[in-house]
């Protein structure tokens, strides 16, 4: 997040229009893996803000390798998101309206690992069990995938 981090530096706390990409990661048996993040104390996906010159697609792999040690073979687009619902308040104040494309891949290699600098865990959940502290910005994410996938 360099290219945010030096905003911050000019800007503050202040809103930010935040571009970024998360990702769903499926295991054939249709669970969702999930991290929890150390700045919220919440579970969410992997995912992250655009750097300078970098594909919404491109920021959705690196975050995913990043956060979670995994290589996406292959991301399908699932949605984009923007508007009143990806506000976001950061719990040491930074404020964000994110713009987000969200991308499914169930097909992926490597092996699972912890970015100890952002995630305490990570796990895979049955849809139908997920852990109640769901990160806000993922939320609507995650419940739209769960509505489209008729659980």
């Amino acid at each position: 997040m360099n290219y945010i981090m030096n905003l911050r530096k000019i800007v503050g706390s202040r809103p930010l229009i935040m571009v970024g990409a998360c990702v769903i990661v499926l295991t054939k048996s249709k669970q969702i893996l999930l991290q929890l993040r150390k700045d919220n104390n919440c579970w969410g996906l992997a995912g992250g803000s655009l750097e300078l010159g970098e594909t919404l697609e491109e920021a959705a792999k690196r975050e995913l390798y990043e956060e979670m040690g995994l290589i996406a073979n292959k991301l399908e687009l699932f949605n984009i998101y923007s508007g009143e619902k990806f506000y976001y308040k950061y719990p040491h104040g930074d404020e964000v309206y994110n713009v987000v494309a969200a991308y499914i891949c169930d097909n992926y290699e490597g092996e699972l690992r912890i970015d100890e600098a952002e995630s305490q865990a990570i796990s895979f959940f049955d849809l139908s069990n997920l852990p109640p502290n769901i990160s806000p910005p993922d939320l609507p994410i995650i419940n739209e995938f769960i509505n489209r996938s008729n659980l």
